[in-house]
Formats: C-alpha cells, sequence, structure tokens
C-alpha cells in the first residue's frame, strides 16, 4: 500500500505573509477593521498595507488608519498611494506626512479612474504613470516601494508583453517588489513569474489571494482587474447563500489549496486581500503552518 500524506502536512514554517485592509468608513467599520488587525497581528506579517480610493476619497481615512497602525501596533504600516486627480505638489505633501508618521512603505498606483469604465487621465501637473509616481516617491526619501502586477493582464494594456514592459518601468524606477492581483489558477502565476523572469524582472513578485467571500463581489473585483473566475469556483458555492458558515469553510479550503500549489511550485511570501475580515486569511494561513509566536503575541497585545 502507498504511503501518503496530507496536503498541507509537510510545510515548514517558512512562509511570509502580508495583509491588506482598506479604511473604515464608520465606526462600526472601525471597529471590525481593528479586530482583524489584532487578530492577525500575532502571525507576524511582513507588512500590512491600507488602500487609497479614487481620486483621493479616502485620503484622510487612510492616513489616518496607517498612523495608528504604526503608532499603536508593532506592524510595519504600508499606505497605497495613486496617481489619480491629484498633483505631484499633493502627492509629495501625503508622502512627506507618511514619512513625518514613520511610514517607510509605500503601495505605489495609478489607480482607477474615479469613473468606472472611463479611461485614466492623468493630472496636468501630476504624474502620469506608477513608474513615474516611484520615481518621484524615491527622489523624496529613500521608501520601500511595492507595486502592483498582473497575472492574466491589466485591462487598459494593449498586450501582455506591453504590461510586463510597463511592470519593468516600475521596478527600474525603485520599486522594492511587486504584488499581484488576485487570481485562481497558480498555472496563470507561474506563466506570469517565468515570463516576467524572461523580461529580466528579478524584483519579488509576490501572489495575491483573495479569499473568496461572495462569488458576485469577487465576480464585480475580478471585472475591474482583468482576473478570470473559473466555472467550478461557481459551483462550489453554489446553495450557500444562506449558510455563511459552509460558505467559509468552502472558502478557506479553495485559498488554502491555491496558496499550497503556489508553495510546491517555489513561493514561500502570501499578500492576502483580506477586506477587512480576519478569520478566513488566518484559517488559510494556518493550514499553511503559520503559528502566532510568543514574542508576537506580546507585541499584540
Amino acid at each position: 500500500m502507498t504511503a501518503t500524506h496530507p496536503q498541507f502536512a509537510d510545510l515548514h514554517g517558512d512562509i511570509g505573509v502580508s495583509f491588506e485592509f482598506f479604511p473604515p468608513k464608520t465606526e462600526k467599520m472601525e471597529t471590525a477593521l481593528w479586530d482583524a488587525i489584532q487578530t492577525l497581528a500575532p502571525l507576524g506579517p511582513r507588512f500590512v498595507s491600507v488602500t487609497y480610493g479614487a481620486g483621493g476619497s479616502t485620503r484622510e481615512r487612510t492616513h489616518a488608519t496607517v498612523a495608528r497602525i504604526e503608532r499603536d501596533t508593532p506592524l510595519a504600516a504600508a499606505a497605497h498611494l495613486t496617481c489619480v486627480e491629484a498633483s505631484k505638489a499633493e502627492i509629495e505633501a501625503v508622502a512627506e506626512e507618511y514619512w513625518a508618521a514613520g511610514v517607510r512603505h509605500i503601495v505605489a498606483l495609478r489607480g482607477d479612474p474615479p469613473v468606472m469604465g472611463e479611461r485614466f487621465a492623468p493630472h496636468p501637473q501630476g504624474y502620469a504613470s506608477a513608474a513615474d509616481l516611484v520615481t518621484g516617491l524615491k527622489k523624496l526619501h529613500p521608501f520601500e516601494i511595492s507595486v502592483a502586477a498582473y497575472p492574466e493582464v491589466h485591462p487598459e494594456a494593449g498586450s501582455a508583453q506591453s504590461d510586463l514592459d510597463n511592470l519593468r518601468r516600475k521596478i527600474d524606477a525603485g520599486a522594492t517588489r511587486a504584488i499581484s492581483q488576485f487570481f485562481f489558477s497558480p498555472d496563470c502565476f507561474f506563466r506570469f513569474r517565468d515570463a516576467a523572469a524572461a523580461a529580466g524582472i528579478t524584483a519579488e513578485i509576490v501572489p495575491g489571494i483573495l479569499p473568496v467571500t461572495s462569488v458576485a463581489q469577487t465576480r464585480k473585483f475580478a471585472g475591474l482587474c482583468g482576473a478570470e473566475i473559473p466555472g467550478w469556483m461557481d459551483r462550489l458555492f453554489e446553495g450557500l447563500d444562506e449558510l455563511p458558515a459552509a460558505r467559509q469553510l468552502v472558502s478557506a479550503t479553495i485559498g488554502a489549496e491555491l496558496c499550497r500549489q503556489l508553495y510546491a511550485g517555489g513561493e514561500r511570501n502570501f499578500h492576502f486581500y483580506t477586506l477587512n475580515r480576519a478569520e478566513l486569511a488566518y484559517a488559510i494561513c494556518h493550514l499553511l503552518g503559520v503559528r502566532p509566536t510568543d514574542h508576537s503575541k506580546e507585541q499584540a497585545a
């Protein structure tokens, strides 16, 4: 009889994780966000990032959230910055505020147009691209900078090659790493990783993982970023609309299996789009062998 090993049996605790949150709009959402941060902090993430709305619509909330993480937790906070509807002077002023608050990591993005469906148009006195934004930030301070990567090609890119060329420009401008948009096929990520390496991109590319809480919501996100939702995922979530606990179990299983396949392919770092919920990301990390350390428990207390 052939011996078999459970899928998650041979993980060695050599995984690094990071988590993305969005700034809260209400007091109730703020409580939920800090509950999520306190739940995930003991896992010792490499960093946590906070998103930023189109046209600076959440700029103040993002700044307040990032500053509080930096001030009140042991976590390294990364702030999102975009080029949308802001002059270079405005963006640089925000970056200076982050530096003054102790924030040393920026997620630099071109950003989506404020009106869905419109094409991006740079501010007349603004940065025209994420690569230009990275260049500008690097002139201000020695920020650690993460940028976006698109395994299934950015919807506005002319081709996969032009998309890779753009990523190369962002890395050459001084970005530390790329974080991928979410995807559901490990082979899709591996093909992209290989193509990036062939294009001479040597910076780390971290797979972005979206634990699915709602297929409808995920489909909306996927439409914005060009990600494909496979038919089998629809089938797995059928009939679970009124069974949230079962839905969470299915979601954690899908997310953990994706990460396990990525791990088998050599990936050791994962970035989770948490949607300000901790349970799914925590469960997936647990299955991957990530455990709270005594040191991180003390820090999070």
